[in-house]
């Protein structure tokens, strides 16, 4: 199965160089996304062997997330596509346990599932998480056990039939939803998250709106 990393990014420059530089010594081609960066993210991810897109100004994670895909689809290549952070949180020894399961199983999404590993995570996150995780499950008719989990894998066949309009990181969300209600199905694997001291990009108000408005279209079927 042939399987390329995506990864959006907005300002890590302190980060992306590593891990760009440990997919492509594991054989995997990279795109990394520069959602409008202030800083020289996009030049260190293409001098460290990444495919980059550039986003002039920030237009959010789904919004590059998008662009992405739309790259995977225009190649005859790419069977599947591994969506990690450029923040170091996800761990690149947890890549070929996605690619393995994959070619074992079949599954259609792979998300990993951080809620074994819980002791360093902020309290407040694993609360919303595990919140979200069980409203979410309910609504895809499947157990995801931590739906908000951004590193996962998608094979192709899922990008060609959503229809995706979100560009925040509700978009996380509006593929599990719109992919279970395509009958694909979705399961999980366990992986490590590396937290340090890096703040979230997530606004708990305006994105609680969004994924509020995004329920509402759901079920209204827009």
């Amino acid at each position: 199965m042939k399987t390329c990393v995506l990864i959006p990014s907005y300002n890590e420059e302190s980060t992306i160089s590593n891990i760009v530089k440990k997919i492509r010594n594991i054989g995997l081609d990279v795109i990394v996304v520069d959602d409008g960066s202030t800083d020289n993210t996009g030049k260190i991810a293409s001098e460290s062997g990444a495919l980059v897109i550039r986003n002039t100004k920030n237009m959010g994670k789904g919004a590059s997330l998008k662009e992405g895909f739309d790259l995977v689809l225009r190649t005859t290549t790419f069977d599947a596509v591994i969506i990690m952070d450029g923040d170091g949180q996800h761990s690149t020894a947890d890549i070929q346990k996605f690619i393995e399961h994959a070619e074992d199983c079949g599954d259609d999404i792979i998300v990993g599932n951080r809620m074994e590993y819980v002791k360093n995570m902020p309290p407040l996150r694993l609360f919303t998480n595990r919140l979200m995780s069980l409203f979410l499950s309910f609504m895809c008719k499947q157990r995801i056990p931590d739906t908000q989990c951004g590193f996962r894998l998608i094979r192709r066949s899922v990008i060609e039939k959503l229809n995706l309009k979100t560009n925040k990181y509700d978009l996380e969300s509006e593929i599990l939803i719109k992919a279970s209600k395509e009958k694909f199905k979705i399961t999980s694997i366990p992986v490590k998250t590396i937290y340090r001291n890096e703040s979230s990009g997530i606004n708990p108000v305006k994105d609680s709106f969004r994924f509020i408005a995004l329920i509402v279209r759901t079920y209204i079927g827009r």
